[in-house]
């Protein structure tokens, strides 16, 4: 199993590669490499567990037993069985992986004492699967490993110490002879061998088990059978030989797996004389002038192997020089965007487990969302989308940029108001990408049609253009951010969200007070195309009005919903002063970051775009949320240093968002636009503003007398 700390990191697609050689003898000494090649993805949690191996295949190269990412389990819970995969390219490695939190943990669990505990627990691991039988059952537990290791994710350096536990013979074996298969078998019998090994190999049930027993009976026919059935194997003149995947490819030496193989062959059979078989391969095929077959001899031993209590001496940790860990800084292979994405993502991934266990990051990390305005507030909210994970960000304005835009707008520097100015919107692009090159930016050069500007006829088709680009940018993004500068301006982005049901977030901004708030759900519970639709399934669709009844109570306002004046030009007949916008310059971050925590909350509301709107009161209940309460509106003022939340219903005289006029764009479509655009009163005549004027207008109010007892007015 891979044993965690509270909190395990992992180095994802490092390979650390552990094999064996040695001059003489059995066995031999664990070396172990990193490949950089493959060093991104920092923290991941999938794949399956332990590592993987496979016996030689080239006469000049050992195989090489890999940790990859896809070795480490996805879930601390699963089972080992339901994970550990193998096939006849890669034979299943059971591990312990001790992953540390810290470089103090980690020099705990590697200095002397505590390395000598954990092989000794590990060893006693493999003596308890030998008594038990369960290495004869799986014998892929024979060859099991240790790591200890702690990533270094700030100056991404990977400290590590392999061991490979092996149970000491006392005294240790003695290897009398040891040549090529080829020569040790005859011509007949070579070739019997190597076909039953290739249709063992080839077999899924039998392919990832690395221990084995050949038999090879007088007439040269062989057998392969696995470990447990050893004593069937035993017959008439029969040659027994124990074979195993052997990852060397030295021709004096076998390889490492050998050696708890010879501790398991003497504790349960008590065998003096062993007959070995270094199973190895060229082109995926048994060679059996690769592979080698060798005896051992066997001494009495000092302790008594059959004792389940007395577990043999062990060793195993990998040779180090000065006898410290191994480090390998990866900084420097990585690829620099793979390390830009890791290194954002780390903070959120932070967040969710110490804070948040319940922020989904994947919806924020595939979430698009369209910044109408490249100002101000756009730069600012784009910023702080990017910080919450979001990668998918388009901006649409039409500006340039001014020499007195940089100080406030935060994507823009000298450079870009040089030459006329570049376009916001290409600006704002190139910055994002400078400063996250993984963030997928777009910028869309283009002036939104506002209600109270009329065109010449010669402008319509053009007009009706940007009109239906805007609508087709918002039906294929998840989230709108209104930041424009001027009222009407947001005017058709707000009908054409409230017509789709579209997340919906504007900020506004005084000279030092803000507007935060998200509109609420469209009237309609469908979302509509947008070309018209015949009259019965229009008022079909009158059914679902008000959405009052998905969550109860009324829907939430948008920003017109206050208003009893439809938008129009606000920039007519005013001086360069007063058609500047004039602001504190804190004010914008502050509105920008409440806009982007406000899409936050929502998306993390069980009821999203329909929840209802919360108040900072203790009593309100809200707070049960992961994020707190989720206002409607929240308007803030600076020389007050005060803010306050509010919630304000859809009205049914709304110039934007009300059944009404919903309803009208569904019927009448680009045309119905048009008309607002060239005369805004229609909006106020539509949704009965100016009967409502009109009305208020008629009110005569006789003020009584001061000498009047009562204190009354008579309308």
């Amino acid at each position: 199993m891979i044993k965690r700390v509270p909190y395990v990191t992992k180095t994802a697609e490092w390979m650390v590669i552990p094999y064996v050689e040695k001059r003489k003898g059995i066995g031999g000494s664990v070396l172990s490499v990193v490949d950089r090649n493959n060093g991104h993805d920092l923290i991941r949690n999938e794949g399956k567990e332990g590592g993987f191996y496979a016996p030689c295949s080239n006469s000049r190269v050992s195989n090489l037993l890999s940790l990859r990412t896809e070795s480490l389990p996805s879930d601390s819970n699963e089972e080992p069985s339901s994970v550990v995969i193998s096939n006849r390219n890669r034979c299943a490695v059971p591990a312990t992986l001790y992953n540390s939190n810290n470089m103090e943990d980690f020099n705990k669990l590697s200095d002397d004492v505590s390395r000598e505990l954990l092989l000794k627990e590990e060893a006693k691991k493999i003596w308890d699967d030998i008594q038990s039988g369960k290495a004869l059952e799986d014998s892929s537990l024979l060859s099991r490993f240790l790591l200890i290791s702690y990533a270094d994710l700030k100056t991404w350096t990977f400290h590590y110490w392999f061991a490979f536990p092996a149970l000491l013979l006392d005294p240790p074996a003695t290897m009398v002879e040891l040549k090529p298969a080829s020569q040790w078998f005859s011509a007949e019998g070579a070739k019997s061998v190597a076909a039953a090994c290739n249709e063992w190999r080839s077999s899924k049930l039998t392919a990832g088990a690395p221990f084995f027993v050949v038999s090879v009976a007088s007439d040269a026919h062989a057998t392969i059978l696995p470990l447990k059935d050893w004593e069937a194997s035993k017959g008439d003149n029969h040659k027994v030989l124990f074979g195993f995947y052997d990852p060397s490819h030295l021709p004096n030496n076998p390889g490492w797996p050998l050696r708890n193989f010879f501790a398991l062959i003497c504790s349960r059979w008590n065998l003096k004389k062993i007959n070995f078989f270094c199973y190895r391969e060229s082109r995926g095929f048994a060679d059996m002038g690769l592979s080698l077959i060798g005896e051992a001899l066997i001494e009495q031993q000092k302790s008594d192997w059959r004792d389940n209590q007395c577990v043999p001496n062990v060793v195993g940790w990998e040779l180090n020089k000065g006898r410290k860990h191994r480090s390998v800084r990866l900084a420097e292979s990585m690829d620099p965007t793979r390390l830009a994405i890791s290194a954002a993502d780390l903070n959120l991934k932070l967040m969710r487990w110490r804070a948040l266990p319940s922020l989904n990051l994947e919806s924020l990390f595939s979430l698009k969302c369209l910044l109408l305005g490249a100002g101000t507030l756009g730069c600012q909210v784009a910023r702080m989308l990017m910080a919450w994970g979001v990668r998918n960000i388009t901006l649409v304005d039409n500006g340039k940029v001014a020499m007195s835009n940089p100080l406030r707008q935060s994507l823009y520097t000298f450079q870009d108001c040089l030459g006329g100015g570049e376009f916001k919107a290409t600006a704002a692009v190139k910055s994002l990408e400078q400063i996250f090159p993984a963030v997928q930016a777009k910028g869309v050069v283009m002036s939104i049609p506002m209600p109270g500007h009329p065109v010449l006829p010669e402008e319509e088709k053009s007009v009706l253009d940007d009109c239906s680009r805007l609508q087709e940018l918002i039906d294929s993004h998840d989230v709108v951010f209104l930041l424009t500068d001027t009222r009407e301006s947001r005017w058709l982005p707000t009908l054409f969200c409230a017509n789709t049901n579209k997340i919906t977030i504007t900020a506004a901004l005084g000279f030092d007070s803000y507007l935060v708030m998200r509109h609420g759900p469209g009237p309609f519970s469908s979302i509509h195309n947008s070309k018209g639709e015949d009259g019965n399934v229009l008022s079909g669709e009158m059914a679902n009005l008000a959405m009052s009844d998905k969550i109860g109570g009324s829907r939430l306002g948008c920003y017109f919903c206050n208003d009893v004046v439809a938008p129009t030009d606000s920039t007519a007949n005013r001086t360069l002063d007063q058609q500047c916008t004039v602001t504190r310059p804190g004010l914008a971050p502050i509105a920008s970051a409440l806009a982007v925590e406000l899409l936050v909350g929502i998306l993390h509301h069980p009821q999203g775009t329909y929840a209802k709107g919360d108040v900072n009161s203790s009593n309100s209940g809200a707070n049960e949320q992961p994020l707190g309460i989720l206002p409607h509106q929240i308007r803030g003022s600076l020389s007050q240093f005060s803010q306050m939340t509010l919630v304000g219903h859809s009205s049914t005289t709304c110039t934007a968002c009300c059944d009404i006029v919903v309803s009208k764009y569904r019927e009448k479509g680009m045309p119905f636009i048009l008309e607002a655009i060239n005369n805004s009163t229609n909006l106020e005549d539509l949704t009965g503003l100016t009967d409502l004027k009109t009305a208020a207008n008629a009110f005569e109010v006789d003020w009584v007398d001061e000498d009047e007892d009562d204190d009354c007015v008579e309308i």
